[in-house]
Parts: structure tokens; C-alpha cells; sequence
């Protein structure tokens, strides 16, 4: 056996894996955490607070009689309430009827709080963790600025082209002898998009408060600046940086002359040649069939090979309003939320695969992918994947969030909670709809193309 060969095999195992657990654990801190403290404001007293299940690996008790713990399987975590049998929040009756008719005592239970305070409780670890997202969003918005107006040279990527003569911070007046249009243009995409397809253009720019001509690269050149998970290009093991400088035999100079081989194989074998850091490589791979949102609603059907392209250069930015960078994240949990529910909506009625549901092995593929990519894309996930889970906590099942809450508002309109009897048959129903979504989602991860 090459054991030598094999270590990089376990050691992108091992990063995918650890990539995974410090995404889940962050989520689920923030999720447990909003529980806990809207419980304590609300004055329920939390027994325990676990990150993870099973044998208790740490743990330490704070002044106010709660138990902090790190037990040793980190694929979730609980807050358990005084009061609660479970982490699922199901009544202990023992603890209960020990409490008696002491009312400061039931006061402090989840069971015997009044139903605004456990409605709180409940509903605060989806809240927080949409508010998690929101501010993620919001700070890598913050970050990353806006775009300058005119069009300004950020910095430079590698290509292949052996004319650029581009310098960061240049000002581009002139693309091909065209006036580039204002970025708040409606123009501004055309004129892009419509430029001569050759490998360098002509620019006419301001440097230094002086006007010159320069020449540069095509402006989207077949560039990969992200890769998706789980994607052919992942599994053909092209990275980040590399240039596609030809397709089934021919050569190539824009990401769109790409675009259109893909979409047009229809799942058949495409050759490409790649270009990275001065060397050319030989790859062939195959596109995935994808369902992708469709912005008039429903979903389309395509085929992709999964790289993001980009511009020649990273764009010129200047600072970012705090007003634009919370409304940007606002909107962007927002559309995560809707698209999560149309998704499922057509995978129930058949309109799109239900392959395009992941379970655990998915979501840990698509962390290590998007940690080897950088920081940002790595924390940029994993609000994207609190969102959703902020989202899945809210389905009116049994067991979840979504149930504990429609059983308050059963008990705010009959004006008497479901009976301990009914709780616990639905609180079974609801596990084992839980288990057999987790169990079929991890059949997609497995047989799923």
C-alpha cells in the first residue's frame, strides 16, 4: 500500500471534516445561545447548555446553577430547561410534580412559564440565527465596499496574456475605443459584454492625473475566481487562479465561449486545456445537471461544470453606506429563505430533483471546499447555512421550533396546552419525520450524481 500517496487523500479528509464541525459548532452556538439567553431574560432557568451529545468531555457549572458542557459528538447541541425530560424540551413529569403548587418554583420552568416567556425562548434560536447571517452579511458587505465609479483597476490577477500593461489604480476611460458607460449605467453590462473577443484590447486610461493608451487582457477572460461544491470542476481538481485557454480542442479567450460549450454538451465529456501559473494542463470533466432559480420564479434546468468567472482585474472600490450594507444583508437572508422554500416546494412536486436536497456529508464537502477558498468564503457560508437552519427550525414539525410553537398557539386560542398524552405521540411522529428527512438526505450524498 503507497501510504505516502495517501496522505493527502486524509488530509483533505481531515480538513473537510474539521471545516464541517467548526461551521456546525458555530451555528449551533448561536442557535442554542438565543434560547438560552431569552430564556434567563425571560426567567426560565437553564439546567444545562451542551455543544454536541453524548459522553460530556468539559464541563463547568456558572454562578446561576447552569451547567456548561462540551460533550463528545459535535454534530449539534441543547439547552435543557428546568422542567424538560430531554434536549426536545418534552415535559419531565417527576420534576414537575415536585415542583408542586410552589409557584416560584414552576415559574422557573420551561413547563410553568407563562406562554408569552417560552414562546420567546423558543422562537429565539431562529432569530438569532437569521440576526447571525444579517450581521455576517452585513460586515463582508462592509468590507468589500462598493464598486468606484468610473471603472478604476483594483488588483491584477495572473493570465495568460502576455500583453497587460494595466497598473492598479488606474481610471478607464476607453475600452477598444469605446467610452466605458458610468457603472450606474444601464449600458454599463452591454458595452462589457459586447467587447471585440480577443485575447488583448486596446485601453485608453488615467494614471497619475495623466491620459494613455495601454493595452490589456479581454475583460472576462475564462478565469476561475470560485469553484462550487461538489462540483466537476472539484472532482477534475481545477483551482482557483486557473485560466481555460481551450475547449475540446479549441482555443479560447472569453469565460461566455466556455459558457456555451457547456450548456451545449448536454452531460458529454468536455476536454478542456488549463492554464495555471505558466503551465498548461490537460483536463477532461463532465457537467452536472443543475436546477437553478429562474427570477421570474419555478426553476431551470442547466448544465454546469461549476466555476465562477470574473473580471481580468478585481474592480476599484470605495467605502460602503451602513445603511446599503444592512439593507444588502437583509435582502440577502431574505432570499435565501425564499429560495430554500421554493426549492422544496418543487422537489415535493416533482418539478426539480430531489437530488438538490444535501445531508451531512454534502454540507461537509461544501465546507472544506469553500475553506481551502479563503476566510470569507468559508464565513459567508456558514451564515448562509445558519439562515437555513434558522429556516428548517421553523417547520411546524413536532420536535423542532416550528412544532413547540404552533403547540403554544394551540394552547393561546383553547386556552389549555395539548395534553401530556397527545405531546408525547407527536413529539414521536415528529423525531421520526426528523430521522427520516436526515436518512434520506444522506441517501442524495451517497447515490445521488
Amino acid at each position: 500500500m503507497d501510504i505516502i500517496g495517501l496522505l493527502p487523500q486524509v488530509g483533505g479528509l481531515l480538513w473537510t471534516v474539521a471545516a464541517f464541525i467548526l461551521a456546525l459548532s458555530v451555528i449551533v452556538t448561536i442557535h442554542e445561545y438565543g434560547h438560552y439567553i431569552v430564556g434567563r431574560w425571560s426567567g426560565i432557568h437553564a439546567d444545562v447548555f451542551s455543544l454536541g451529545f453524548g459522553p460530556v468531555l468539559y464541563k463547568r457549572t456558572d454562578k446561576r446553577g447552569t451547567q456548561w458542557q462540551i460533550a463528545a459528538l459535535p454534530f449539534g447541541g441543547y439547552v435543557k430547561f428546568a422542567g424538560d425530560a430531554n434536549a426536545a424540551s418534552g415535559k419531565d413529569v417527576d420534576a414537575m410534580e415536585a415542583a408542586g403548587t410552589d409557584a416560584a418554583a414552576l415559574r422557573r420552568t420551561m413547563h410553568g412559564a407563562p406562554l408569552w416567556a417560552r414562546a420567546a425562548t423558543v422562537a429565539a434560536g431562529p432569530v438569532f440565527n437569521f440576526v447571525f447571517s444579517i450581521l455576517v452579511f452585513a460586515v463582508i458587505l462592509l468590507t468589500a465596499g462598493v464598486a468606484r465609479d468610473p471603472l478604476t483597476v483594483g488588483e491584477l490577477r495572473p493570465l495568460p496574456a502576455e500583453m497587460n500593461q494595466l497598473q492598479t489604480g488606474d481610471t478607464v476611460l476607453e475600452i477598444a475605443g469605446e467610452p466605458v458607460p458610468s457603472i450606474e449605467d444601464e449600458a454599463y453590462s452591454a458595452f462589457l459584454q459586447n467587447l471585440p473577443k480577443t485575447e488583448v484590447l486596446d485601453y485608453r486610461v488615467v494614471r497619475d492625473g495623466t491620459e494613455m493608451d495601454v493595452q490589456g487582457p479581454y475583460i472576462f477572460p475564462p478565469l476561475i475566481v470560485a469553484l462550487s461544491p461538489r462540483s466537476a470542476a472539484v472532482a477534475a481538481d481545477l483551482e482557483v487562479g486557473d485560466v481555460i485557454v481551450g475547449v475540446d480542442g479549441t482555443p479560447i479567450v472569453a469565460f461566455d465561449q466556455l459558457k456555451i460549450v457547456v450548456e451545449a454538451s448536454d452531460g458529454a465529456p468536455v476536454a478542456l486545456r488549463v492554464w495555471r501559473d505558466g503551465e498548461v494542463l490537460d483536463k477532461t470533466l463532465t457537467a452536472k445537471r443543475i436546477d437553478e432559480p429562474h427570477p421570474d420564479g419555478g426553476f431551470v434546468t442547466y448544465w454546469r461544470i461549476g466555476i465562477q468567472g470574473g473580471m481580468a482585474f478585481e474592480l476599484g472600490t470605495e467605502a460602503r453606506g451602513v445603511g446599503e450594507a444592512f439593507s444588502g444583508a437583509v435582502g440577502q437572508t431574505w432570499q435565501i429563505i425564499t429560495g430554500s422554500l421554493s426549492g422544496l416546494g418543487h422537489m415535493i412536486t416533482g418539478a426539480i430533483s430531489t437530488c438538490n436536497l444535501s445531508g451531512p456529508i454534502g454540507i461537509a464537502q461544501t465546507s472544506g471546499t469553500l475553506a481551502s477558498q479563503g476566510a470569507e468564503s468559508f464565513v459567508w457560508f456558514i451564515a448562509v447555512l445558519s439562515t437555513a437552519v434558522g429556516l428548517l427550525n421553523l417547520f411546524p414539525i413536532p420536535a423542532l421550533d416550528g412544532g413547540h410553537l404552533v403547540f403554544y398557539a394551540y394552547e393561546a386560542v383553547m386556552k389549555r396546552p395539548p395534553s401530556d398524552g397527545a405531546l408525547r405521540i407527536l413529539m414521536g411522529i415528529g423525531l421520526t419525520l426528523v430521522l427520516t428527512l436526515m436518512i434520506f438526505a444522506l441517501g442524495n450524498d451517497v447515490f445521488c450524481p
